[in-house]
Parts: C-alpha cells; structure tokens; sequence
C-alpha cells in the first residue's frame, strides 16, 4: 500500500446542533450575522440595523403584553367570486398560502394591552399574497374599527403590503372607500388612531386607511408609496432622487411623522397613547420632550 492510498476520514456534520444549517448575509450591509443572534435582536441586523420583515405573530408579540391578545373574527374566509387565473388560479394561492402561514387571510386583528392599556390592533402580514388587501381584509379591519368605536377603545394598524388584491378586481379596490369610511366614523369618537407603516407599505392600503392616521409611524428604511420606484420611473421616464419614497425621504417632506426603530416601538405607541388620550403619568421618560415636541408640530402643520 502506498504512502498515500489510504483516504482520510472526514466527519462532515451537515447540520448544526441548534438547529441553524448557517449564516445569513444581511442583504442592507452584506455582514455575516447569525440566524439566532439576528431573531434575538427582533430580527433587525446588529451591524447595520437593517429592518427585516416580521410575521403578522411576531408583530403581535412585539406589541401586546404577554398573553393578553384575543383574535377575533377569524370566521371570514376569501372566495373566489371572480373564478379568476393568471399564472396560476387564485383558488391555488390561496391555499399555498393558507398552508405557508397557517392563517385563512393577510390580516390578523384582536384586542389586546399594551403596558396594561386596552387596544384594538391590526396587522398585516406580508407572507400571506404579499400582505394584499382583499375582500376579507377590508372586512375585518373595518369589523375592528367598529368594535373600538364600540369599546372607546384606541386604534393601531400596522401595514405590511403590496396593496389591493388584483385577483378580486373592484371586490379589492373598493375595500379602499370602505376602511377610509369606517376610519371618518371612527373619528368622530375622539379615539387616536396611530398607523405604523412597515416595509413595504404600497398600493392600495397606503392609499386609504394606512395613511389616514392621527399619528402615521415608520420603521426606518421603510419602502412607502403608491407605485413603487421602478413603475413610477418607467412612467414618467425621470430618475427618482436618492433615497425617494423611504421612511427618511417622506419624513422629511412631511408625509409621515416619526420614524421609530424597532426596539423603542412599543414604548413609543405607549407614550403617544398617553398624550392623545390626556393620561400621561407623572414619570420621567427620556422620549416625552421629544414626543411632545414631534406633536406640537403635527398639530401646527394640520
């Protein structure tokens, strides 16, 4: 036998024993980082603090106190009015994605406490048709605003999505008119309305409820707008300044008011809660004079 005949025997461990077969590379900063750490620091990328999307549950879980949501109207389920194909029939991805996240529709909503304060929260989940805003959607946010206006209760949707559902054609559009007429009942009641907008916010659902709030937040590096920069390019054949429909851009022309990282979200809505419904407790906070300063000037402008 020859010196070297004989193979090595190599132990080659496929998977880790935490479960994780690897590293992720931060699509933002294209760092290393690894799946446990990023999930650990609320899925937001500890080099560069990119935000990544959450579920409709993990938002949940950022946002209500511990075991105090209660989901309601999970009856509604889409249907298929319209029989309609592209690449595929809807009747198909609406079961692909019933299977994917385990949900009958893009939009979770319940009550729920935030720091022991009631609240009636929405979400959007992108996962499911991309966060679209159908039939089912329209209805149950608009079932939710009902509910607060019911309950006095204060009011937060956070938005995820592409925009209104293509595949129910004017059954999706009209969901538009429908939130925003609920939205105008709503006001009357004095109630805050806050709306956090995620990335991506576009289409349909930025153009009625997600903007109408009384206070409209972002996540940082947030994609918001109607049409997204490559249509709006292709249709008005001009170059989009730097940066031009991010959270940055549209807060500094004035179309949000705040952007919020992730980490400080909850403690902001809180506080914000506080001043809009003249509970502010007698505790120093870091975030009030800011807070204070930010609603001054919203009130100026509108």
């Amino acid at each position: 036998m020859g010196l070297f005949s004989s193979k090595p025997k190599i132990k080659v461990q496929t998977t880790k024993k935490d479960g994780f077969s690897g590293w992720l590379k931060c699509t933002h900063c294209s760092e290393l980082i690894h799946g446990n750490e990023l999930e650990q620091n609320l899925h937001c990328c500890p080099k560069c603090n990119y935000h990544y999307r959450l579920s409709a549950p993990q938002r949940v879980e950022l946002l209500a106190d511990k075991e105090t949501f209660k989901e309601l109207f999970t009856e509604y389920k889409p249907v298929d009015p319209l029989k309609f194909v592209d690449s595929k029939p809807y009747k198909q991805r609406l079961i692909e994605s019933q299977k994917k996240t385990g949900r009958h529709d893009a939009v979770v909503v319940g009550t729920c406490e935030l720091y022991k304060r009631p609240v009636a929260l929405g979400v959007l989940d992108f996962g499911f048709m991309g966060g679209s805003m159908g039939s089912v959607v329209g209805e149950k946010l608009c079932l939710l605003i009902e509910l607060a206006c019911k309950e006095h209760l204060p009011l937060i949707f956070v938005s995820a999505s592409g925009g209104a559902r293509m595949q129910e054609g004017i059954l999706s559009l009209m969901q538009m008119a429908k939130t925003s007429a609920a939205l105008a009942k709503y006001e009357d009641t004095g109630l805050p309305y806050i709306s956090v907008l995620t990335n991506p916010t576009t289409g349909g659902v930025t153009a009625s409820y997600a903007t109408l709030g009384d206070i409209i937040i972002a996540e940082p590096d947030a994609l918001i707008g109607f049409a997204g920069p490559r249509v709006v390019e292709q249709t008005t054949r001009e170059k989009l300044p730097p940066g031009a429909q991010k959270s940055e851009f549209l807060l500094e022309k004035g179309m949000i008011d705040c952007i919020v990282n992730r980490h400080q979200l909850k403690d902001k809505l809180s506080l914000i809660l506080e001043y809009l419904t003249n509970t502010v407790h007698a505790k120093e906070d870091p975030l009030q004079q800011e807070l204070q300063e930010m609603l001054e000037e919203v009130s100026s402008v509108r």
